[in-house]
């Protein structure tokens, strides 16, 4: 299986389309929050199964705040992040995320990629495909790759 991963594009949805056109095929799209009511035409663009959780600047939407799903055997949690505090650190995020039993956590709101791999856990942030923060200030996302009981494949992609 094949997984986009994306967060904080607020409306801004060109470099996403340029993503899309780049990676295809792809068999989910997962979104971090912070679409700002674009989250239908995002997810019409993906054409595939998504999951879009709700961010801090995405106001009166209807969008989970969090998410629990099972890709390939593995149990993921999705949220925005900023209940947990991410922009200061991980560690909140990560309990939370252990204690629900997660393997793979997902996380955005910082605009700034990250990747941390522990033998139970794995944390990851695909940054900004629309308004990056990060040193350099490129645009970001992941993709992950699963194929039943092998590793997760993970790469942090630029445009």
């Amino acid at each position: 299986m094949r997984v986009l991963i994306v967060s904080d594009t607020h409306k801004s949805h060109r470099n996403l389309e340029k993503v899309l056109e780049k990676v295809r095929p792809i068999d989910m799209l997962v979104h971090l929050g912070d679409t700002e009511g674009g989250e239908d035409y995002i997810a019409a663009l993906a054409d595939c199964p998504s999951h879009i959780v709700r961010g801090n600047n995405d106001f009166f939407s209807d969008l989970p705040g969090e998410e629990e799903f099972v890709i390939e055997g593995r149990r993921v949690f999705i949220t925005h992040g900023h209940y947990y505090y991410v922009s200061m650190s991980e560690e909140r995020l990560k309990e939370e995320a252990r204690e629900r039993g997660a393997d793979i956590v997902m996380y955005g709101h910082t605009h700034k990629p990250a990747l941390t791999r522990e033998p139970d856990l794995i944390t990851l942030n695909p940054g900004s495909v629309a308004y990056p923060r990060q040193q350099g200030r490129r645009p970001s996302y992941m993709i992950m790759e699963l194929n039943g009981d092998s590793d997760v494949h993970l790469s942090l992609e630029y445009l």
